[in-house]
Order: structure tokens, then C-alpha cells, then sequence
């Protein structure tokens, strides 16, 4: 089963095709899912792939965490309780502006101006973790 696919079913999760450089401490990824079971999928498959992961089910404990956080980049679902990615993310870059926003969501929305990256969560792992792994690049660069 594939953990980022919304739906639980998918191809096998594959092992990473990379390896994060030697960066000490490992990136900090806020993963913001108000789906508990995803959420703990996700938080299990990044930690796995070298990152260490806080993982929140709710925009206003995102925003805590960013605040408080150590973050180098963001994962949101888009459909969230209460509100949406994009509306989430619109308040993350007031927050932290510097701190690239991955919105990983089965839809579509309808503007991505305050998202750096759009993936959809029909992607295959690899490729997800391909390009996260291309923005924390970015980040500590």
C-alpha cells in the first residue's frame, strides 16, 4: 500500500532511489493531514527516507508548530477541516515566508499562489520524495 495515495490502495511503497546528504540535524517536515491514519503513514515513510517529521491534523497547530519549529518545508493536504491548503498556506508564508509549502492533494485547487510545489497524490512515492528532496536541497543551499 501506497501511504500517500489518498485512497490506501496503490503500488508498494519503493525504498528511497536517494539518500539525503550528511546534514546535521536531519531536516525538520511539517506534515499537516487531518487524517490521522495518513498522517501517520506519511510522518512513517519521511522519517524512513531520513527526515525528522512533526505531523499536525490542524491548521492552527501548523501555524503553532511553524512559529516554534526548526522547519524546512511544509507537506499539506488540501482538503482540510475547516479550511483548505491553499488557505492554509496563504497564512504559513505570513508566518514564515522563507519555508517552502509542498500541497500534496488528490484535487486540484483552484489557485496555487502561495504553494511552491503542487503534487498529486496519485504520484508515485519515489517521485514525492524526489521532489522533496529537491526543496530541502534548496532550502539549506
Amino acid at each position: 500500500m501506497d501511504p500517500f495515495l489518498a485512497d490506501g490502495y496503490g503500488v508498494t511503497l519503493p525504498s528511497a532511489l536517494r539518500t539525503l546528504p550528511a546534514l546535521q540535524p536531519k531536516p525538520l517536515v511539517l506534515c499537516i493531514e487531518d487524517n490521522p491514519l495518513y498522517l501517520s503513514l506519511r510522518k512513517k515513510v519521511l522519517e524512513r527516507d531520513g527526515y525528522n517529521v512533526i505531523g499536525v491534523t490542524t491548521a492552527e497547530d501548523a501555524l503553532k508548530t511553524l512559529r516554534e519549529a526548526p522547519i524546512c518545508a511544509t507537506i499539506a493536504d488540501h482538503m482540510l477541516a475547516g479550511t483548505t491548503g491553499t488557505e492554509l498556506a496563504r497564512e504559513m508564508k505570513k508566518v514564515r515566508p522563507d519555508v517552502p509549502i509542498i500541497l500534496f492533494s488528490g484535487t486540484v485547487p483552484e489557485h496555487l499562489d502561495q504553494v511552491d510545489v503542487y503534487v498529486n497524490k496519485g504520484e508515485p512515492t519515489a517521485t514525492f520524495l524526489g521532489i522533496l528532496w529537491g526543496i530541502v536541497q534548496r532550502y539549506y543551499s
